[in-house]
């Protein structure tokens, strides 16, 4: 307790300064502007006290420890300017650190519903039920509760993560190196920023954290130091009391043969949400579970396993994290409930066919491929017809002249005589086929091998394909007895080219549909090119027709051009004019 006294002297204190606790004799407050304030930290998925700019509220709360009892002053060390970019209020803490811990013991203590919890402040959902995923994955929490081993990481004081690295590695019989890599990664790296071991004759690293573990265990030995391994001493030491006490709170289990391997899987099972496989032999690009993409960075000696834990990641260049410290896995090592095995079907655009790939998964994360047989049609039939889906006209090859010609005339006949209700064989009307079409077939080239025009005639009754046939027929007879292809287009009637001398006698213009929608014609000139457009035939042979005779006769003397062409004789083929 602070007792008044003559001399001046200076008080050194945390933000507990800010409490509403009277000291008498506090006349000046000079105030930093800081404060450590635990935080979780994404990178290693821990909670870790940070050094951060405090908020207004925090700035007066201080302000107002000098004073109390008499004249004072605060001294700020921040100017005028940053003091109106603080925050006006420190975010709580239930919405700044991981809930793992907190969840934990609330969860031992007989809470069955953390959601229905009365709390002060109630956490973010989506950051709870994080929280009681991890505690699952830990193996902390089940379907009835906590478990024993749920129990034991209680008793721990340190994150839930290292709870469980520690208890793994003392039940294989190494509690003391347990208890210190926990120690590692719950502090301050003594080490700094940089590992470098690159002198070190120790070979491929197996673990970022391990080669820590071996390097204080070292110092602590008064042994050299491995590479250019620099040491922060006051770090180790307090690293190493750190884990002096939670060690002595560790049973130890049966010595496992194999050192290493014992802790390596202790790391792991604080960290089995953060396995990542290597994208290829020799890359240090990986993909962790959950879909992210990560980078060993620089500083990690992990070069060779395929499989590792990312124990810290931080920010990279790239989109990528960096993984600082990394921790080899090996697959028979991962927790078999969430490895799971299964077919997966893929539709392979370059191949144009449905594939199947045996896939072996830990979570979401793949850990190995191979090719095999799908065993299930009407699954491949899915796929293919999804992928048929996206686009059809492709797939089904539906712009052939023969198809793409049908399906115009039964647009066409379904705009112009709505009545019949024929399916306009649009998106919607291939939905229900596309199951059929499928079945039993897996790529592009076996669906365009069908009967299509069988298969469309199908989706009509007998009366709607007959009167297609004759209201929209796929070609006219003229009078010259030619059957000509017409011209079915997106908008507009359809056309029909076809040489003035072949609709000799015909005085009107044929009409489909019901006689609803006259013919647009073109009247072909002898060298087949349009010499008249017109859907009004009888007008062309009285006013037009007299004009394009005199030019026409003067450029093709060969050809008959009557006066009269309503009385003429149809040509199928050009014939020399008789006189």
């Amino acid at each position: 307790m602070l007792q008044p006294g003559p001399r001046r002297r200076v008080v050194l204190a945390t933000n507990v300064a800010e409490t509403s606790i009277t000291i008498d004799g506090i006349s000046t407050v000079v105030d930093t502007g800081l404060a450590k304030v635990m935080r979780f930290n994404p990178d290693t998925g821990l909670n870790r006290l940070e050094l951060t700019r405090i908020s207004v509220a925090s700035a007066d709360q201080r302000a107002g420890r000098a004073g109390r009892t008499g004249p004072g002053r605060c001294l700020r060390m921040w100017t005028e300017l940053e003091h109106r970019h603080l925050s006006a209020q420190e975010l709580p803490e239930i919405q700044r650190i991981d809930l793992t811990g907190p969840a934990l013991e609330l969860l031992a203590w007989g809470e069955s519903d953390l959601s229905q919890f009365d709390w002060f402040e109630p956490p973010d959902e989506a950051a709870l039920e994080q929280a009681l995923e991890l505690l699952r994955l830990l193996g902390a929490v089940d379907d009835s509760g906590v478990t024993a081993i749920g129990r034991q990481m209680v008793a721990l004081p340190v994150h839930p993560r290292l709870a469980r690295l520690a208890l793994e590695g003392a039940r294989r019989g190494f509690p003391k190196e347990a208890a210190l890599c926990a120690a590692i990664l719950s502090e301050r790296d003594p080490f700094g920023r940089r590992f470098d071991q690159r002198e070190a004759p120790t070979g491929r690293s197996r673990s970022d954290v391990l080669d820590r573990l071996d390097a204080l265990i070292a110092h602590e030995a008064r042994q050299p130091l491995p590479g250019r391994v620099r040491l922060n001493r006051a770090a180790a030491r307090f690293i190493l009391k750190s884990r002096d006490q939670l060690a002595r709170r560790l049973k130890e289990g049966p010595r496992s043969s194999n050192r290493q391997r014992a802790l390596l899987r202790a790391v792991l099972a604080g960290y089995p949400d953060r396995v990542a496989k290597r994208r290829q032999a020799g890359s240090r690009r990986a993909l962790m579970v959950g879909g992210k993409g990560v980078e060993l960075a620089p500083e990690s000696a992990l070069l060779d396993p395929e499989l590792f834990v990312c124990v810290e990641l931080r920010d990279g260049p790239r989109a990528e994290a960096y993984v600082r410290m990394a921790s080899a896995v090996e697959e028979g090592w991962l927790d078999e409930e969430r490895v799971t095995s299964s077919i997966d079907l893929e539709f392979d655009r370059a191949l144009e066919r449905v594939t199947a790939m045996r896939r072996t998964r830990y979570g979401d994360l793949v850990l190995s491929e191979v090719n095999a047989q799908p065993d299930d049609p009407a699954a491949v039939s899915r796929v293919l017809a999804a992928a048929a889906r996206e686009d059809l006209v492709h797939a089904l090859e539906l712009d052939r002249p023969n198809i793409a010609g049908l399906l115009m005339r039964i647009r066409f006949l379904a705009e112009a005589m709505p009545e019949l209700k024929i399916p306009r064989m649009e998106e919607s009307d291939w939905e229900g086929l596309l199951s059929t079409l499928c079945y039993g077939r897996r790529s592009f080239a076996e669906l365009r091998q069908q009967p299509l025009t069988e298969i469309i005639r199908g989706t009509m009754g007998h009366a709607q394909w007959s009167t297609l046939e004759q209201e929209a027929p796929e070609r006219l007879e003229v009078p010259s007895g030619s059957r000509i292809r017409l011209q079915y287009r997106e908008s507009g009637p359809p056309v029909l080219a076809v040489r003035i001398q072949e609709m000799y006698g015909l005085a009107q213009t044929p009409r489909l549909a019901g006689q609803r929608v006259p013919v647009l014609l073109h009247l072909l000139a002898p060298n087949m090119r349009p010499q008249q457009i017109t859907d009004d035939l009888e007008s062309f042979w009285a006013n037009t027709y007299p004009e394009v005779r005199k030019e026409l006769r003067q450029r093709y003397p060969k050809h008959a051009w009557p006066e009269d062409p309503l009385t003429a004789r149809p040509e199928k083929r050009p014939r020399r004019k008789r006189r």
